[in-house]
């Protein structure tokens, strides 16, 4: 059997705020996001399926992608959960876009956010191959399943 990569492209407006960092992405800034994600899994050979041939449809990557991350986070301000009160609430009550996170909200961190998201959501015969977390035209991070560490007990 053949293991197919598919590759779909995302983009979407986001801004964020690095709380303690020593220069000046500690203040809120946004940026234009590219997400890659590839999954993998074997294209399905059943006569008469709708989908026969198709690993995955990619109007299906798009809607699983789309609903599970980028409107989440599309025109939203990520901060971590530990930003200052005074500025989360006027920003609530501003009623902004605020998603707030666990973690500080850097592009490495958010991959990883991603990551378990999109796996919580694949179906069981595909697996999650690679992301690829684009903040300017020039820098990106990326994961990839093969590289992680199994932590033995």
């Amino acid at each position: 059997m053949n293991i197919i990569r598919l590759t779909r492209l995302f983009t979407f407006e986001m801004a964020h705020a690095l709380q303690g960092y020593d220069g000046p992405c500690s203040h809120i800034h946004g940026h234009s996001y590219r997400l890659e994600v590839t999954i993998t899994g074997i294209p399905i050979q059943e006569k008469g399926h709708p989908k026969n041939g198709m690993v995955l449809d990619f109007g299906d990557l798009k809607k699983l992608v789309q609903e599970t991350i980028v409107d989440e986070v599309d025109h939203a301000l990520l901060l971590s959960q530990d930003s200052p009160a005074e500025l989360i609430s006027m920003l609530q009550q501003l009623q902004h876009k605020l998603v707030l996170t666990p973690y500080q909200p850097t592009c490495e961190n958010m991959l990883l956010d991603f990551r378990t998201k999109l796996r919580n959501k694949l179906p069981e015969n595909l697996s999650l191959h690679c992301l690829k977390l684009w903040e300017t035209q020039s820098s990106f991070a990326e994961w990839y399943a093969a590289d992680e560490v199994k932590l033995k007990n």
